[in-house]
């Protein structure tokens, strides 16, 4: 290995490290200043509209589902497959509303391709990608190529998050975490938070809103009827 190619391969395995070692630290009070600052905000343009943004919900058959973690294709099959019971038994899709909300360690999935690229989120959150089975350069459920998701008995799904949006799912996105990961990248990193944040922020995939947290988002959901699936 050339000498240039060992720096590079060494500063990137110190980027992990000191991204695991930010994260450890979420339990010690050092994030406390960014999740007060997000907490205090609740009304900023970031999370403009997300109470209103529940009007969407529609029908009588109302399900969300908890995307806490990656858990590989499980948080977009299972909405799928909601849907796609529902219409088979006899539900029309203005009967029929799915909330997916991202947060945690599924926050990347809100996000586009080219900050997957640039952060590697793949290798930060462990998500692979289902054709290599490498770390995830892009992300695997927005705009997927055709026949990239098989199921036995099944075949093809369209479980792309722009697939299940043309279906009527809805999607949000938990603006803590946006706040507290790009704070431990910008730890990681000697970078600057806010600015980290808000170039995430300027990659939210379209029709993903940003919540003022995931669990508000799920809470808020409840309350206009859903019922609760925990989907990673």
């Amino acid at each position: 290995m050339k000498k240039s190619d060992q720096l590079h391969e060494n500063q990137r395995r110190n980027f992990l490290k000191q991204f695991a070692t930010g994260a450890a630290v979420l339990g010690t009070g050092i994030l406390s200043a960014p999740l007060a600052a997000s907490a205090a905000n609740l009304s900023s343009p970031n999370v403009a509209g997300a109470d209103e943004w529940f009007n969407k919900i529609k029908g009588k058959h109302r399900m969300v589902f908890d995307v806490t973690q990656p858990h590989e294709i499980m948080p977009f099959a299972w909405p799928k497959v909601y849907m796609m019971t529902n219409a088979a038994t006899g539900s029309s899709k203005d009967d029929t509303t799915a909330v997916v909300i991202f947060r945690h360690n599924a926050i990347p999935y809100a996000m586009n391709n080219d900050l997957w690229a640039k952060y590697k989120f793949g290798e930060m959150f462990k998500i692979n990608d289902a054709e290599n089975k490498g770390p995830a350069t892009a992300n695997p459920f927005w705009q997927p190529a055709a026949g990239t998701f098989k199921a036995p008995g099944l075949g093809e799904v369209k479980i792309g998050i722009n697939e299940l949006q043309d279906d009527g799912v809805l999607f949000g996105a938990c603006d803590i975490a946006l706040t507290v990961f790009s704070a431990v990248v910008a730890m990681g990193s000697k970078g600057d938070p806010d600015a980290i944040k808000k170039e995430w922020l300027a990659g939210i995939l379209p029709g993903v809103q940003v919540m003022p947290s995931g669990i508000w988002a799920v809470g808020r959901a409840q309350e206009h009827g859903c019922g609760y699936c925990f989907a990673g």
